[in-house]
């Protein structure tokens, strides 16, 4: 735990000084087998940004054999099944064991450095085990979220070229089982390069076998060697390809490179977290999402921590599953998605004070804005106001944390990302790049490299620049709406084209959604914009209301009243749909264009719905459209 003054000076010195500043965290928080030549070499004018180059590295060395010496014992993975029962843990020496023997069995099917190995796995410990186990080898990890379809699957193994999978017979979710070998089965009917299908047998159901593609971890684990040497790595060498969920196009393989990653995604772990030896950390992410990579698997690893997997939903078999698991395991750490806050709080406060959760010490949220009613839920309710939260902001192609409070260091204000971490020059600018004043909303942008961001979009380089650099030339563009206030605290309103102009008045999403949320009846909300002959725009609002208060007039009149005295008659919704549900990807966020084509009744073509965790939720939308007026 550092104090303010010393945040202060060593911010100012990581934005003074960067490679002296980038250099000492490399060395404090890596082992390099050889050290680089330059730090920081190249800029975001010529797009040609290196970390560390020439220095020499390796991704799983880090995570596993340098701990080896100091604990090997110690808890390195505690997974926790999807039934209550199930449950366990794998040493760092297990752990170790088992990712080299998976390294030797990659190398059995010629898997190469280089070589792109898709992952399509429900949160199991053989999903750390195979990634770790690329990472050795040099393979480049090509992970996808077990709950993604064959269509969404193909997509993503045909882009990265991968000729061989990694997936489970099924996977078990909410006490659902999940069929993930035959979503495969179907994908690679049209994805002739693959070669080999490794399968973990994770229940005792049979499914289809293709003798001449498919095999059995377990058989082949059995006969692999424990012992498998680390593939030296230059920092540059790609780590791993992540595709966005995407809202619309085609998913972007947004490629992470191996040196530069580990250093911040360690570092962020070690502060945001406050991380002390031998705590119980808990990130609930699936390593499907950049969040599962970052700060369930690399980052706690990279720093000899304890981190809990965890297989289920946070309402089976009760809404209470999340606490009973932090009193079960004694979870210190404990950090989650506003999405998962926000469905808790719906189900009331008694599934959460039946709990202890003594063992809390630091509370965190990301994925999304979270709203002023959930931060308070969070701190006052589920910490007792014993622990601090650390609302985070960050991107799939940022690679870690980029704004954030540090606990004991940052005076927290809720629903403020409050400040940016070391080596972050954030920027809050209007459509022609010029600063705007404290407090007005803007586009976010970041003005100076940082060792966590992309290498590029994976064989697209072309959509990298456009993307990322084109918008605001010698700066990265985030795609989010903030505003920064008088005291340096940066607040996200959500994407830039989650922003609605009513009569020339920028408003964001996420304030209207956190007015409305402020109403005792209401669990959820989402706003969208409506064209309007006078104002320009209007607003539309999805309001989902918590379990058994019912739809009125007066309801939404009050709900209407709410926005008025919370931002002003300026926000006020034209039109409140009541939903028992909102269209959200398998990440948890909610899928803002299909409600944008739903409220403007212009639903013939709703794109690609792969990444929506229940589809049947937008059929009932549309039906519930036809009645609003």
């Amino acid at each position: 735990m550092i104090t303010t003054q010393q945040y202060q000076e060593d911010y100012h010195r990581s934005i003074d000084d960067p490679e002296g500043f980038w250099g000492e965290q490399a060395k404090k928080f890596i082992t390099w087998f050889s050290p680089w030549e330059k730090v920081l070499s190249g800029g975001f004018d010529q797009l040609d940004v290196r970390w560390f180059q020439g220095g020499k590295l390796n991704a799983a060395y880090n995570c596993l054999d340098r701990h080896l010496e100091i604990h090997p014992e110690q808890a390195a993975i505690i997974w926790e099944g999807d039934d209550p029962n199930e449950s366990k843990i794998l040493t760092y020496q297990a752990l170790y064991d088992q990712v080299c023997r998976f390294s030797n069995v990659l190398k059995q099917y010629d898997v190469k450095k280089g070589d792109r190995v898709c992952i399509y796995l429900p949160m199991i410990p053989e999903a750390a085990i195979a990634m770790l186990a690329c990472a050795r080898i040099g393979a480049i990890h090509s992970v996808v979220f077990g709950g993604f379809s064959a269509e969404a699957l193909k997509s993503r193994i045909l882009d990265a070229d991968c000729q061989i999978v990694i997936t489970a017979n099924e996977g078990i979710r909410g006490h659902k089982i999940v069929p993930l070998k035959q979503q495969v089965d179907i994908a690679l009917q049209e994805c002739p390069r693959v070669r080999t299908v490794i399968v973990v047998k994770r229940t005792a159901n049979s499914v289809p076998w293709n003798q001449e593609r498919d095999v059995w971890y377990h058989e082949a684990m059995s006969k692999a060697h424990p012992h498998c040497p680390a593939e030296v790595m230059d920092a540059d060498d790609p780590l791993f390809i992540l595709y966005t969920s995407g809202s619309t196009g085609k998913p972007k393989g947004i490629l992470h490179s191996t040196g530069g990653y580990l250093v911040y995604v360690a570092m962020t772990h070690q502060l945001v977290f406050d991380y002390r030896p031998g705590e119980v950390y808990w990130c609930s992410a699936d390593v499907g999402w950049v969040t599962g990579h970052s700060y369930s698997i690399y980052g706690p690893l990279l720093n000899g921590a304890t981190t809990l997997l965890f297989e289920g939903v946070p309402h089976y078999p009760t809404p209470s599953r999340y606490w009973d698991v932090i009193d079960k395991h004694k979870v210190n750490i404990f950090y989650t998605a506003p999405t998962a806050i926000r469905a808790l709080r719906r189900e009331g406060d008694h599934w959460v004070t039946r709990t202890s959760r003594q063992s809390l010490r630091i509370l965190g949220s990301v994925g999304e804005p979270i709203n002023p009613e959930a931060w308070e839920w969070y701190y006052h309710i589920v910490a007792e106001k014993r622990c601090p939260i650390v609302d985070t902001w960050w991107q799939t192609e940022t690679g870690g944390i980029m704004i954030s409070p540090l606990p004991g260091t940052t005076p927290l204000k809720p629903d403020s990302a409050t400040w940016p971490f070391f080596g972050i020059v954030p920027m809050i600018v209007d459509d022609q790049g010029n600063p705007v004043p404290d407090g007005k909303m803007g586009n976010l942008i970041i003005k100076k490299p940082w060792p966590g961001m992309m290498q590029t979009v994976y064989r697209d380089r072309d959509r990298f620049v456009n993307t990322y650099f084109k918008p605001f030339p010698g700066c990265y563009t985030t795609g989010d709406q903030a505003h920064c206030d008088v005291e340096g605290y940066y607040w996200i309103a959500g994407r830039s084209d989650d922003v609605i102009k009513v009569s020339g008045h920028r408003i964001g999403t996420q304030e209207v959604e956190s007015a409305l949320i402020q109403h005792q009846g209401v669990s959820e909300a989402a706003v969208v914009a409506m064209p309007d002959p006078i104002k320009g725009q209007s607003i539309y609002a999805f309001v989902t209301l918590k379990t058994g208060i019912q739809p009125s007039d007066q309801l939404k009149k009050e709900c209407v009243q709410a926005v008025r005295e919370t931002i002003g008659p300026i926000a006020t919704p034209e039109h409140i749909q009541w939903t028992e549900g909102l269209p959200k990807t398998r990440s948890g966020k909610i899928m803002r264009r299909l409600l944008r084509k739903i409220a403007n009744n212009d639903v013939s073509d709703l794109g690609d719905l792969t990444t929506l965790a229940d589809p049947s939720v937008v059929d009932a939308l549309i039906k519930e459209r036809r009645n609003v007026k």
